[in-house]
């Protein structure tokens, strides 16, 4: 995999673009995302019923090529968090983080010794099998890894700043429709409360030196919150943009036919 950690450019605030995949989790689709440019890739494991077994697969596809596998994981409990980086997962998403003792709780089942409380397994996919030093490898892994903590409930808002400042934290995410909804405005995007919201975000993120990210479904969402200060973004979804692209070309084709 890619021997340049894509985590020193996000903490940079680099604009680093990805994919977020939640339908079509097939052994070709991290080939397809990295020849577009995607620079990582989250699989979702929250919405979409997708296993272990599989992830591991994915991760796997995601060998040779210029492309981080990522993963959103359903809770941000060591179970989940700590097999998912075993499989080789070079970041992990946690939805709806609360509070800075949550956020602590991740970050230790991320990390290894003296830093952390995550158990012990070298030699296998994350190590892509090779052997090697043990103390260079947690290293190189602590370097690597991204922890990216979701922002998307009203708890979450409200512990923002508490959140951003636990070390190991190093992307605050809005989970834009959870967020919406748990305002109490449902989908309600351009409502100047929901936009202060994101920007208070954004805002928090770069005050503790940590990335802001988002998941922008076209291009008049990337143009919004790149100009609020958000830096990674993910394109997707997968569902969304196939069902539209054939959608464009049935109508043309309907069309035509008249």
């Amino acid at each position: 995999m890619n021997p340049q950690p894509l985590k020193a450019s996000v903490l940079r605030g680099d604009c680093v673009v990805g994919a977020m995949t939640f339908e079509f989790f097939s052994p070709g689709m991290s080939a397809i995302l990295s020849n577009c440019g995607c620079r990582f890739v989250f699989y979702d494991m929250e919405h979409t019923g997708l296993g272990f077994e599989t992830l591991k697969w994915l991760f796997s596809s995601c060998r040779g090529l210029p492309i981080e596998p990522m993963v959103r994981v359903p809770r941000g409990e060591y179970t989940w968090l700590a097999r998912a980086l075993d499989l080789g997962a070079r970041g992990v998403m946690i939805p709806m983080v609360e509070s800075a003792e949550q956020a602590r709780s991740i970050v230790q089942a991320c990390r290894y010794p003296p830093v952390g409380r995550r158990g012990a397994g070298f030699g296998f996919a994350q190590c892509d099998y090779r052997g090697g030093d043990v103390g260079q490898k947690i290293r190189q892994y602590h370097e690597r890894t991204l922890i990216v903590a979701q922002i998307e409930t009203e708890r979450g808002l409200a512990e923002v700043e508490a959140i951003a400042a636990v070390e190991g934290i190093d992307v605050l995410w809005v989970g834009h429709f959870d967020l919406s909804n748990f305002m109490g405005m449902p989908a309600q995007f351009d409502r100047p409360d929901f936009q202060g919201a994101m920007q208070q975000v954004a805002d928090v993120a770069r005050r503790h030196g940590k990335a802001a990210g988002f998941m922008a479904t076209d291009a008049a969402w990337v143009d919004r919150v790149k100009a609020m200060g958000y830096s990674m973004l993910a394109v997707g979804t997968d569902v969304g943009m196939l069902a539209e692209g054939t959608r464009r070309l049935v109508d043309h084709a309907v069309a035509q036919g008249r």
